[in-house]
């Protein structure tokens, strides 16, 4: 026999070999099954909510309840233990880390994406081109004057301001509300308001004379629906993009994240969906219309969690 055929014959062997070893893994490791309680963030929800479902697919003794109950109302939860993952558009507050010390709850905060807060308005809306952070304080601060678009700008129309922004439970509104009027949950309360960004959309698409405020991927998904304000903080109307976001040149742009329970981690299940979803956060984050991280910083959340495990 010749060497090549040897060769040939060795490389098969071992393909074979490393195949059989393969579904021998697959038939001793143990069956990943259980219920993972997961709530908070409308934002975040479309990143979590898309890797669960990847997973449960994957794993289908699986099951993983994804609610929206906003970042404050999911952080009421968590922090009593009542969820294993929480979603948040904001860091959790000293308050709420409070809660968390007093009932034995310990986390691990994950950063999982960007997002850029979009202001948008009905995409019949003529006269509005840009909004100034200053703009936007006036129309959202408490005791605001402003209930016609010309209170904004005299040259717009006398026709009444409707406004349609996240509810007091939302960490977009603790975000939007400490950014733009400078102190958060500092907001007037005459607004059609909503946990739920679907309903958010669906008000400003039907509304001619809407003004709204929800996580940008709410809009990328609905850009047909909606028209994009351009914010001017400083330098200039800037529109939120890949890359403006990544950059950090928008406005209100920021952050998003997962908190785990720590001790949740324990449980195999909860283990390998967290680590399925840093590992593949970059491609899915992408998808559902944020912006991923950088590739290294992924990479930095997955040895934290390993860390985490070890300690």
């Amino acid at each position: 026999m010749s060497r090549k055929a040897i060769a040939a014959a060795v490389a098969a062997l071992i393909i074979v070999a490393i195949g059989a070893y393969s579904y021998h893994l697959q038939l001793t490791a143990p069956k990943l099954e259980g219920v993972i309680e997961a709530d908070g963030s409308s934002t975040v929800f479309l990143i979590t909510q898309a890797v669960a479902e990847e997973f449960m697919k994957i794993n289908p003794s699986i099951r993983i309840n994804v609610g929206i109950s906003g970042t404050g109302g999911g952080f009421k939860r968590f922090v009593k233990g009542e969820t294993e993952i929480q979603s948040a558009s904001r860091p959790i507050t000293p308050s709420e880390m409070e809660l968390a010390r007093k009932n034995g709850i310990e986390y691990l905060e994950l950063k999982v994406a960007y997002d850029g807060i979009a202001v948008v308005v009905h995409p019949d809306n003529w006269w509005v081109d840009c909004l100034t952070i200053e703009e936007l304080k006036r129309i959202w601060m408490p005791g605001s004057t402003v209930f016609k678009w010309k209170d904004v700008r005299p040259a717009w129309p006398d026709e009444p301001i409707r406004l349609y922004g996240p509810g007091t439970d939302s960490g977009t509104f603790d975000y939007f509300t400490e950014v733009v009027v400078g102190k958060a949950k500092a907001s007037r309360t005459d607004y059609t308001a909503s946990e739920d960004d679907h309903w958010l959309v669906l008000g400003v698409a039907g509304d001619r004379l809407s003004l709204g405020y929800f996580g940008y991927a709410y809009y990328a998904a609905n850009a047909d629906k909606l028209k994009i304000v351009p914010i001017d903080a400083t330098g200039g109307p800037v529109e939120p993009t890949y890359e403006t976001i990544l950059g950090g040149r928008y406005p209100l742009s920021r952050p998003l994240f997962i908190y785990v329970n720590k001790a949740a981690l324990r449980r195999p299940e909860v283990r390998s969906f967290v680590e399925y979803y840093l590992k593949n956060a970059f491609r899915i984050v992408a998808e559902v219309g944020y912006v991923p991280l950088p590739a290294l910083e992924y990479e930095k959340g997955i040895e934290l969690l390993i860390r985490c495990l070890e300690g």
